[in-house]
């Protein structure tokens, strides 16, 4: 039978049309079609503001920048995740401080998070933000994490690449975040803390911001929920991130300066702060206006096929499914299997060869950065200092799981990756 790859975009004429329509337009860049689709991707999620740019990793470093990240400075995150959630924290020579995972749904652990920032605060440790991470679409505890934010007074910066559409307690991952809302977080109130008055700011500084003046960062890469081939988007709910965002996004050029070719606009602009090349085309946002409108169909797809793979694999000891906390929708970026090593006389590396043999993609998320090379010999890091992280990365497996599959490719799958842990079962 045909390989059915680990993932595939969910492309049909509509798309299509939308790209040709901006092909004849003549307008290539950056240009009206990528406002329209900020304002439909802030409307969808229910944010403020929202800020097209050139991947997830993009968003992340802008934000950063936006709350004056500075050489010698702290961020919190964790190390299971991609390379772009720790490095965006080297970009400005600060450094990423790690926190080991929770072992059910592998995002950021609040326990080990308090005890962290409060051992950095004792010690006089200067940190700036906290980066949860949502993994594969389930979201982290988030009003652990803003409470300890704010004990702190540390920004917060949802790396949400995986999150589109997750929802923790009511809420698109996203939205306005609300004290007190979720299943997980300790009850305080309905109101958010007061923010502290933002301190004036010249026209190339960045503004002085509390930890609710925060940002997600979500990603449009091909294997997304919502893809524009390479893509991401900032939203948040403070206007002066926005524009921050907005400005170091394209140059630091003055604001609106991609007018400047059209009827309307002005050959003159200024460079007001060393900014960077990160704007989305509007070929990519053509793209992304029309996965936005069936964003929620495709993830009822993914849900649908996650649902199936549970009942499948939930019968055998040697595989454990995914956790899905009561409370949350979780977005099925990813269906992270792990199998119990013990109960099977093989390993994950070979399980995956097999599943390759059988004519299955899929692949692993993810290899822990403080095992990476470059975190081992600059911050002397070991396995054994992450502990869970390091051990549920042997046994994760990314199975294959989007919008166009069909039952016969999942069924494939579930018969896969069933014969692989029958035949392979220890007594």
């Amino acid at each position: 039978m045909p390989f059915l790859p680990f993932a595939q975009p969910d492309i049909d004429e509509t798309e299509i049309s939308a790209v040709s329509d901006c092909l004849r337009s003549g307008w290539l860049t950056t240009g009206g079609v990528t406002h329209r689709f900020e304002a439909a991707f802030a409307a969808y999620i229910g944010a403020s503001h929202a800020v097209a740019v050139n991947s997830a990793t993009a968003a992340m470093h802008l934000a950063l920048e936006a709350i004056g990240l500075r050489a010698g400075e702290s961020v919190i995150t964790t190390p299971y995740t991609f390379a772009a959630t720790a490095e965006v924290i080297r970009y400005f020579d600060a450094t990423p401080v790690f926190v080991d995972v929770q072992p059910d749904t592998l995002n950021i652990d609040p326990v080990q998070l308090a005890q962290v920032a409060d051992t950095l605060h004792r010690q006089g440790r200067p940190v700036r933000a906290i980066i949860p991470v949502h993994i594969a679409g389930h979201p982290c505890d988030m009003d652990a994490i803003h409470q300890i934010a704010e004990r702190y007074e540390l920004a917060v910066i949802e790396d949400a690449a995986h999150a589109l559409p997750t929802r923790y307690a009511g809420r698109l991952i996203g939205a306005p975040w609300r004290e007190g809302t979720g299943e997980q977080g300790l009850e305080t109130g309905n109101s958010p803390p007061a923010t502290r008055n933002p301190q004036p700011t010249t026209r190339n500084s960045p503004p002085t911001t509390s930890h609710l003046q925060l940002a997600t960062c979500f990603s449009f890469y091909a294997t997304k929920s919502l893809t524009t081939g390479e893509g991401g988007m900032l939203v948040t709910e403070n206007a002066e991130i926005a524009e921050r965002c907005r400005l170091m996004s394209l140059h630091g050029i003055s604001k609106d300066a991609w007018k400047r070719y059209t009827a309307e606009g002005s050959w003159y602009y200024e460079i007001v702060a060393p900014g960077f090349k990160y704007n989305l085309t509007d070929i990519a946002a053509s793209l992304g206006l029309a996965q936005l409108a069936k964003v929620e169909r495709m993830w009822l797809r993914r849900q649908a096929i996650a649902r199936r793979y549970d009942a499948a694999f939930a019968q055998l000891p040697s595989l454990e499914c995914p956790t899905v906390r009561p409370g949350i929708q979780h977005a099925w970026h990813l269906y992270l299997l792990r199998i119990h090593p013990e109960r099977l006389g093989i390993d994950r590396n070979t399980f995956i060869d097999e599943l390759k043999r059988l004519g299955i993609g899929c692949s692993v998320h993810f290899i822990p950065l403080h095992l990476h090379p470059y975190y081992r010999e600059n911050y002397a890091y070991r396995p054994e200092d992450f502990p869970i992280a390091a051990r549920e990365y042997q046994r994760a497996i990314s199975l294959p799981i989007y919008s166009k599959m069909s039952d016969a490719d999942a069924q494939r799958v579930i018969e896969a990756v069933c014969s692989i842990a029958q035949q392979h079962r220890t007594h």
